[in-house]
């Protein structure tokens, strides 16, 4: 047990077997006054069983018949969770035809073709071990038989007509119906003799699941689901009946009884069934405790009658039946304690004349002290309907005024003694506009002043303000703040607008406005159309508590008709000198019903407005003090939030005095842990906004709800909301990371859900942080920077784009909630695989000459990986060095003698031909083995033999070809070597050039009409014949 503490800590972190403490445990606090009992706390340690080995045979299903997969998951403390996946870990898809049931059976209203596969797999999460089991894959092949069958649905679960169902009070019904039939059923849901209920009912599971919540017993009823499509339907009618473990009625309370006081405990509870009453007194049973002549047991009241200190005593109430129990505990404490006055000594309160004061008494005493209230130190009791006395000993005195300033003293008394205490009350002159801003219309250009000239009490310092349109003046230097005024020079049209002069105290706030119409100078005379003037002599007939009537008599519309009054009001006891909307009526109107709030000085001013503006306010009307009441609303906007671990910050937006509806305004804050039977503890605090509550759990939720309250009661019961007390960083990290290598650069990491009660917060996200920890290429470390990337939400899952390939890396997952991170996973280490390399990261020509050059490269600035080699591609752009080869003197002379040779070569064939004999052109071609001087093929002019189909490579001047097709080097001017990789060149069994590009025997496209090849002397040929 904790020292200085109630709790017991179970710790089986370093040793021990859960199943050793399973039990049901009580705590009792107990003191010389009493003993308190804590209720039953039951312990039994979470279980996660293996599945039962089975033998699973394949299930061979006829296309449109339905199919059930069963589970049967293993049963574990608490149930497991059951969902349905494949050998990829992928969840498989759900649809109205193929859904999970509540028992976690797979049900197939119809099975399809597409439904055949070998990895049905059940999966059973057991959350509080963080494990899952699971079952041996189910196999389903689904057989085709034309036609398809077309079926009326069947019920597969529940099964017969009618079925019964028992639900708790306060808990979570759900009903479910599943169908079988082609086409797949719809599942529609009823109840018999009633509606489901509005707000709490939800569908879920394809409309196969009725949900609704927070059950009580007018839930109780038939409810029937009806299967139906195209050829009929089927239905099921499932009995309901909500049962309710106990709960409060009247819980008991504390009592502080002084000596021979009388009192009672009250412990009323309900439930179905009824439970039973018990009482214990100091945690033993009161049949049994020791006796009490001044107690006496009647049923669920105990009654106490003139009490001593010795009945002081822990009373506990018991309230049980079949479904659970209720345990409360109560104190009797039987004091005696003279007055004593909690409030500080001459505490000085200042207030405005004409408005409320509160003066406290803070008091505690046994028996209760009486209080009364003198002014002056040998004045008498203070009396009468000028004052308001509050039980908690606070002196209201409604309307004060000057003579109500002095000392005023409070006097607390029981039998046991008397004290007193002095507080100060001074009253103030409150602050008044006495020349208020008038109305102004200027021309354009002009110069306009507005004056403010004020009144206060000589004991405060007023501040004064001026607005435009309720905003700030503008940053504009033409806009001058005197001491009583507002000058604005230079006007221009922007300067249209609403002035308001404000003048603030440390106590009170009054302002007055004025309209600013900016003009241009007429050019010529014309009607005058203006504002209305103010309406006047306002009537205020028929007062009630709620409701008043108000007249008045319209003002010169000044050439354009009134459309609209608008009425305004001042609530002169909260809020002096502001004026607010209250409504708005036709111009044509002239009395009008007002509603009224309790606790209110009213007075009324109309305007009157015309197309032009708004006219000037009429004179206040009397003022009219409507009655007090209890408040109408309670505070708005009601949050809890914890701003540290250990607490919960109640805020809510405060009632305004107007809608405080009487003197006294406070509130009741309460305030109860949400889940755990918990009841409300409850605080009356004074008219502020917030609420602290100290040493809460950690993240809980709590239900809480703020009541206001004046001296004539409460406001109606508010809702409640719901809220957490604060966040705690996570406690522990997420476990089983895995990383998956997609490629080169990207990489999957997966992990596991921390467990929700360990973020002790509002569940964020999962930030991974990653970091190369080295180059595998360069085996060089450099300065680590590392990466984050944040996943919203409950993934676990994520995908790391961007990594260098070949390199090292290192990575840890870590939870987040609106706290901050939890601690990090152990550092996951992985390695991406090599990647294509960049490009070498220079490359320059050197020692270029005519028929050969030197190219150097620089290694890549990113390898990725290990460089294995270098691919060298070039060709040539010739187009130029044509040019230069057709000037060139050889080459003219080269042409004349090969168009010489020709022309005496056809001359020969010419004479043969006409001879008619035969000439052995083939028999000298080999002869003399020229390739200069080959002979044409008839068909498309080209040389034959020698040159290539494919690729017209050009042949090298002078080059020589014996007969026996082998190439000397010295026969040759280039070397065959510089137009490969270091690879001998070589001629084809036709002739031709082969190894020129590294074997590479796609042609290059032509640019235009220019070859992409230096022409040979034989293309040249070609072309000037």
């Amino acid at each position: 047990m904790k020292p200085n503490s109630g709790t017991l800590v179970i710790n089986i972190m370093n040793g021990g077997k859960a199943e050793a403490y399973e039990g049901v445990y009580q705590c009792t606090a107990r003191n010389e006054r009493g003993a308190a009992i804590s209720n039953n706390i039951v312990i039994r340690p979470s279980r996660s069983p293996l599945w039962t080995k089975e033998r699973l045979e394949p299930n061979q299903v006829r296309e449109g018949d339905s199919l059930v997969l069963h589970c049967r998951p293993p049963v574990g403390l608490p149930p497991p969770i059951i969902f349905w996946m494949d050998n990829a870990f992928q969840r498989l898809p759900q649809s109205e035809r193929v859904s999970q049931g509540l028992n976690g059976d797979l049900y197939f209203s119809n099975v399809q073709p597409e439904d055949t596969r070998e990895d049905y797999i059940c999966y059973a999460r057991f959350n509080h071990t963080q494990t899952i089991q699971q079952k041996q894959p189910i196999s389903v092949k689904v057989f085709s038989t034309k036609p398809v069958t077309e079926r009326q649905p069947v019920l597969l679960t529940p099964t017969g007509s009618t079925s019964t169902k028992v639900e708790l009070r306060g808990s979570v019904l759900l009903l479910e119906c599943i169908a079988a039939g082609l086409p797949t059923p719809a599942i529609h849901w009823i109840k018999e003799g009633g509606e489901l209920p509005d707000n709490r009912t939800f569908f879920e599971n394809f409309k196969k699941t009725l949900k609704i919540i927070d059950v009580s017993e007018a839930d109780s009823g038939n409810y029937k689901c009806i299967a139906r499509n195209i050829l009929g339907s089927a239905h099921h009618v499932i009995s309901v009946t909500v049962k309710a473990a106990p709960y409060w009625i009247t819980a008991p309370r504390n009592l502080v009884l002084s000596p021979g006081e009388d009192g009672t405990l009250i412990c009323r509870a309900n439930g179905n069934p009824k439970p039973n009453i018990s009482w214990l007194a100091n945690g033993v049973p009161i049949a049994i405790a020791p006796e009490d002549p001044s107690r006496k047991v009647d049923g669920d009241t105990i009654i106490f009658s003139h009490v001593q200190e010795r009945s002081s005593a822990v009373y506990q109430c018991n309230a049980s039946n079949e479904y659970g129990y209720l345990l409360a505990n109560a104190f009797v404490n039987v004091l005696a304690e003279p007055p004593r006055i909690l409030t500080p000594a001459n505490k000085l309160y200042q207030v405005i004349a004409d408005s409320p004061a509160l003066l406290d008494c803070a008091y505690f005493g046994s028996p209760k002290p009486e209080i009364e209230w003198f002014k002056g130190v040998k004045g008498s009791i203070l009396r009468g309907n000028e004052y308001i006395f509050h039980d908690n000993g606070t002196l209201e005195i409604p309307v004060a005024q000057k003579d109500s300033a002095g000392t005023y003293t409070c006097v607390a008394r029981n039998e046991l003694g008397k004290i007193q205490n002095e507080v100060q009350l001074e009253v103030k002159d409150p602050t008044m506009i006495i020349k208020q801003p008038e109305y102004k219309v200027i021309q354009r250009y002009g110069q306009v002043s507005f004056e403010c000239i004020i009144k206060y009490d000589s004991t405060l310092l007023p501040t004064v303000i001026w607005l435009k349109d309720n905003d700030e003046l503008p940053d504009d230097e033409r806009f001058l703040v005197g001491k009583d005024n507002l000058t604005i020079m230079n006007v221009t049209d922007k300067d249209d607008g609403t002035y308001t002069c404000i003048v603030n105290t440390t106590l009170d706030s009054v302002s007055a406005s004025a309209v600013l119409t900016v003009v241009a100078a007429p050019p010529t005379p014309a009607i005058i159309y203006a504002r209305p003037n103010p309406p006047f002599d306002l009537e205020l007939t028929g007062q009630l508590e709620r409701s008043v009537e108000l007249s008045w008599v319209p003002g010169d519309d000044n050439n354009s008709p009134i459309t609209t009054f608008v009425i305004e009001y001042e609530d002169g006891l909260h809020e002096p000198g502001v004026w607010h909307y209250q409504t708005e009526v036709p111009g044509t109107q002239t009395t009008v019903q007002l509603k009224l709030s309790p606790y209110v000085n009213y007075s009324f001013r109309v305007i009157a407005v015309n197309e032009i503006g708004r006219s000037q306010p009429s004179e206040p009307s009397e003022q009219y003090l409507t009655k007090s009441a209890k408040p109408d609303e309670n505070p708005s906007n009601v949050q809890g939030i914890g701003s540290e671990p250990d607490n919960l910050v109640i805020t809510w937006e405060s009632l305004t005095g107007f809608q405080s509806n009487g003197p006294g305004l406070q509130y009741k804050v309460s305030w109860r842990q949400k889940d755990v039977d918990d009841e409300w503890t409850s605080v009356i605090v004074a008219n502020v906004s917030k609420y602290i509550v100290s040493g809460t759990p950690t993240f809980a939720p709590y239900e809480v709800k703020v009541q206001a309250l004046n001296d004539l009661g409460y406001a109606p019961e508010p809702s409640e909301v719901i809220g957490h007390s604060g966040e705690d960083l996570p406690m522990v990290a997420p476990g089983n990371v895995q990383v998956h290598v997609v490629n080169s650069t990207l990489a999957k990491v997966h992990w596991d859900p921390v467990p929700l009660k360990t973020v002790r917060g509002h569940l964020q996200g999962y930030k991974v942080y990653y970091w190369k920890v080295q180059s595998l290429s360069r085996r060089s470390r450099r300065h680590v920077e590392k990466k984050i990337l944040t996943f919203r939400g409950n993934k676990t899952f994520g995908m790391l784009p961007g990594l260098e390939p070949y390199s090292s890396y290192k990575l840890n997952v870590r939870v987040v909630n609106g706290k901050g991170e939890g601690p990090a996973s152990p550092d996951k280490v992985f390695k991406t695989p090599e990647g294509v390399p960049s490009s070498p990261s220079f490359l320059k020509i050197t020692n270029p000459t005519l028929d050969s050059l030197t190219l150097e490269w620089g290694s890549p600035t990113h390898p990725n990986g290990v460089l294995t080699s270098y691919i060298l591609k070039f060709q040539p752009t010739m187009a130029s060095r044509q040019v230069d080869i057709a000037t060139q003197g050889w080459f003219i002379g080269l042409m004349c003698a090969v168009a010489l040779l020709i022309l005496i070569l056809l001359i020969v064939c010419f004479i043969r031909r006409n001879k008619g004999g035969k000439y052995p052109v083939k028999e000298k071609e080999d002869a003399h083995a020229d390739p200069e001087i080959q002979p044409m093929k008839e068909d498309d002019g080209t040389f034959g033999e020698y040159s290539d189909a494919e690729d017209h490579k050009p042949l090298k001047k002078g080059s020589r070809t014996p007969s026996d097709r082998t190439v000397k080097k010295e026969d040759s001017d280039d070397s065959l070597v510089d137009y490969g990789e270091g690879v001998n060149g070589q001629f084809n069994e036709d002739g031709s050039f082969i190894g020129q590009y590294s074997g590479k025997k796609e042609k290059e496209p032509a640019e235009g009409n220019e070859s992409s090849e230096a022409p040979s002397p034989v293309n040249a040929m070609n072309s000037f014949v």
